[in-house]
């Protein structure tokens, strides 16, 4: 046997037992291009025949081109055999046992809170009324969250609020956590002239906290103004809103005299119910009463506030609280379980993500 020969069957032992100890796909490419790349092994022989005599070429062409097609029948082998023990390997990690239920979509699983449920059915009611929605900042200052709404330094009615005041800044004022909505109506009366027809739902914060009440919770306000705006207007719009968010054919309202700085004159609202079943709140039925929500005519001093003339303009507002509503529409008993996160309480109470409300398919549908 030739040394040359001697080379070839040296060459094609160790490349067979390089393919053959190949342990993944990655393993055997780099085995292929050290033999057949542009600089592997197979390839310099390959190189060497151009130099060659034709008789020489003639003997060891055959060998050389025979070392390139088995290295070649080799590889393609090993390279199939790995892809396929790696395919029988990822179907055996990934088998279904196909005896588990199916799991739910994220859309079937996931719920709405019954507080964002609410504000979005406060929504749709009022936005089929022409009302607008409103927003404003958490964090007030004491001009808007008091002053401007009739609230003089030292008067007793601001007391009625246990308001959580930040330090004093730069200035020696001290901003707070609003108490109500009612800022975001002097804001936009500042920057939008009549007629204004907005509600506002939103956060509000005081110091308070038991089964009915919580330090943070959510009001929904309304504000109408024009130059004829009335009560007669007023009681129409809460006695539309009581029917639809209820959903209830009709409801009988009872409105009593009382007090609030902003409104002039001012009224709280009772509506009919039935509370003869334990834990259930029946509305538009009944001989009970339940007071829900309070409203008036806005204050002269307010609409001065807002920088509109009380000569020429008028309006009304009301108010009431989101989270309170929610409870009597939903018979849900305790308002400090809207705030715990919990997930079993959120799949009882909450609602599908695709429910959207709207009046002619159900608010609650």
């Amino acid at each position: 046997m030739t040394g040359t020969n001697m080379d070839i069957g040296s060459l094609e032992s160790s490349l067979l037992t390089a393919i053959a100890a190949a342990a993944d796909e990655a393993a055997i490419e780099a085995v292929r291009v050290a033999a057949l790349g542009k600089k592997g092994s197979v390839s310099e022989l390959l190189k060497t025949l151009g130099a060659m005599s034709p008789e020489e070429r003639q003997v060891k062409g055959p060998a050389i081109n025979g070392l390139k097609t088995r290295i070649s029948e080799a590889l393609a082998a090993r390279k199939a055999g790995l892809r396929d023990a790696a395919i029988e390997a990822r179907l055996r990690a990934e088998k279904v046992d196909v005896t588990l239920p199916v799991r739910r979509s994220p859309a079937e699983r996931g719920r709405i809170h019954p507080i964002s449920q609410v504000i979005d059915e406060i929504a749709a009611i009022f936005g089929d009324l022409g009302f607008a929605i409103a927003e404003g900042p958490d964090i007030e200052t004491d001009y808007y969250n008091f002053t401007a709404l009739n609230f003089p330094d030292g008067h007793p009615a601001r007391e009625m609020h246990d308001t959580f005041f930040f330090g004093k800044d730069a200035d020696g004022e001290a901003k707070l956590l609003r108490t109500h909505t009612s800022p975001v109506q002097i804001r936009t009366m500042e920057a939008q002239k009549p007629p204004i027809r907005i509600v506002i739902p939103g956060k509000t914060y005081r110091q308070d906290s038991d089964a009915t009440h919580s330090p943070m919770f959510h009001q929904v306000e309304g504000l109408v103004v024009d130059r004829t705006a009335n009560v007669a207007n007023m009681k129409w719009v809460l006695e539309e809103f009581c029917k639809a968010f209820f959903e209830v054919p009709s409801v009988t309202m009872r409105f009593r005299p009382s007090f609030f700085p902003f409104t002039e004159p001012s009224l709280e609202v009772d509506i009919q119910c039935d509370r003869s079943r334990p834990g259930e709140v029946r509305f538009g039925e009944g001989n009970d009463w339940m007071e829900i929500l309070g409203c008036g005519m806005v204050h002269p001093n307010v609409l001065r506030a807002g920088g509109l003339d009380p000569d020429e303009y008028q309006g009304f507002a009301w108010g009431m609280g989101i989270d309170r509503i929610a409870m009597l529409k939903y018979g849900m008993p305790d308002l400090r379980a809207f705030f715990d996160a919990d997930v079993r309480w959120l799949e009882h109470y909450g609602f599908r993500p695709l429910d959207m409300p709207t009046l002619f398919g159900g608010l609650s549908s």
